[in-house]
């Protein structure tokens, strides 16, 4: 792994490591963390080797979201850069949250502010019972608006309402209960439950993991006419595709298909 506030790494199952490196600072991000940040899921997003990828931290805390310093640098920007900064993080919301790879994180502390939003762009999310959660940022006057369509998409407009506005820290439990994280387990098994998450991932078709993730974006709202036509020409392709063919294949011959190995 590289030596920077950002870990990363594919191994040899083809998972990709991308683990915040800030300890010191509780895992804030700025702009520097930020654009590594960027570079890891695009070029992880590329790699056909990577099969899933893991986002975790180094310490006792997730993140504590932005770094004040840098906050305080930006708040001297022009309304034009100001916005500018503010597209970068969104950006890479957006990559993280879209892209066809499963993204798991794993939670073992204090997650505030930005860090929420890191989590809920997560696809599955294992949290310690150590864990803890903040919507933190009216506290200092602002808003959390860049994260707010992902956190209100985990957690429902209902909870959003109350958290984003009363900036209350609520346990993991609680989160779990508000659907922003899967499953709690002990802090001694956290990576054992990660491990166990990503050896169930690779029993399945990595290109149908992708179109399965996209799925769920598409039908996300009013059944029409339109979504059930869409819906009916995935799975044509789905099946029609060397994926597709090779898992039922496999499934009628009663063997393993060719993406399990060993």
């Amino acid at each position: 792994m590289s030596e920077s506030p950002l870990k990363t790494n594919v191994d040899e199952n083809g998972i990709g490591w991308v683990i915040l490196n800030r300890p010191e600072v509780h895992n804030c991000f700025d702009e520097v963390l930020i654009k590594e940040l960027v570079v890891a899921f695009d070029d992880m997003s590329a790699d056909d080797n990577v099969r899933a990828i893991v986002l975790a931290s180094e310490g006792k805390s997730f993140s504590a979201g932005a770094d004040l310093n840098w906050m305080k640098r930006v708040a001297k920007y022009s309304p034009e850069e100001n916005k500018a900064d503010a597209m970068v993080f969104s950006g890479l919301l957006k990559t993280m949250n879209f892209m066809k790879k499963p993204l798991i994180g794993l939670v073992q502390g204090a997650t505030f502010g930005g860090g929420v939003g890191l989590v809920s762009v997560c696809d599955i999310v294992i949290a310690s019972e150590k864990a803890s959660f903040c919507l933190s940022e009216v506290k200092l006057g602002i808003i959390p608006a860049m994260i707010s369509p992902y956190v209100v998409a985990a957690m429902g407009p209902r909870a959003a309402r109350r958290y984003f506005v009363s900036a209350e820290r609520f346990g993991a439990e609680e989160a779990k209960w508000l659907g922003l994280v899967h499953e709690v387990v002990t802090a001694d098994e956290l990576q054992a439950k990660g491990d166990e998450i990503l050896k169930i991932l690779a029993t399945n078709g990595p290109k149908a993991m992708g179109e399965a993730k996209d799925l769920v974006f598409a039908v996300d709202g009013e059944i029409t006419d339109d979504m059930i036509d869409d819906v009916s020409d995935r799975i044509a392709r789905q099946r029609a595709s060397d994926e597709g063919q090779e898992g039922l294949g496999a499934f009628l011959e009663k063997r393993k298909p060719n993406w399990i190995k060993g």
